[in-house]
């Protein structure tokens, strides 16, 4: 793969996080806070937001590997699944930033 192809990639897939960020803000952030589905599970649970995320985030990597056995056994996996799981882990990893950083009290921080 070239350094283009791979670049192209890159820019693409930031692209498509942002899109899914945006789009899943509506149902799963409250009152302009991005990361409250977490703290409500962590409520109901009796934990971090922090753990509360990524107890949620097991199923998305849970999914990639699935994904990568089945690969590897032979099956076709459609480029848009590889898409949507890959995309989902990479976003519940932004997410877990996020909150790592306002636990922190760095939500400004670089």
């Amino acid at each position: 793969m070239t350094s283009e192809q791979f670049t192209s990639i890159f820019k693409e897939t930031v692209e498509k996080s942002w899109e899914t960020l945006g789009s899943k803000a509506a149902e799963y952030a409250e009152e302009d806070d991005r990361l409250h589905n977490f703290k409500r599970a962590a409520e109901l649970q009796g934990c971090t937001p922090i753990g509360a995320l990524a107890g949620m985030m097991v199923k998305h990597t849970v999914s990639v590997y699935d994904l990568v056995r089945r690969h590897e056994e032979g099956a076709r996996i459609p480029a848009e699944l590889w898409d949507e799981k890959i995309i989902d882990s990479i976003n519940y990893l932004i997410l877990l930033r996020a909150a790592v950083r306002e636990t922190a009290g760095d939500e400004q921080g670089a």
